[in-house]
């Protein structure tokens, strides 16, 4: 049986705190995070929009991108997220 891994960016409503994280149940995940289940950060920080995600079957694949994700500046998570999301719409919403 393949696993699907998810490596995503959550915003908060003003869009000045970015969060990547990488999870293997991007719904159940996003859930936790709306509901102030997400760990520290995101609580501290109200991040729980989805403006961004990506999925492989590889692990290893989704580690690396989180860490080239997390390593780079804002300006590139900005370009990720418009690349995908210009809108910044909460990809989660209609969950």
């Amino acid at each position: 049986m393949t696993k699907t891994y998810f490596v995503y960016i959550i915003t908060d409503s003003s869009h000045n705190t970015l969060y990547t994280g990488i999870t293997n149940n991007l719904p159940q995940r996003i859930w936790q995070h709306k509901n102030g289940q997400g760990g520290g950060f995101t609580s501290r920080y109200k991040s729980k929009y989805l403006v961004y995600y990506a999925e492989t079957n590889d692990v290893y694949s989704a580690i690396a991108e989180e860490k080239r994700i997390k390593g780079g500046s804002r300006a590139k998570k900005i370009a990720l997220i418009e690349q995908q999301n210009p809108e910044w719409k909460d990809l989660s919403a209609d969950w």
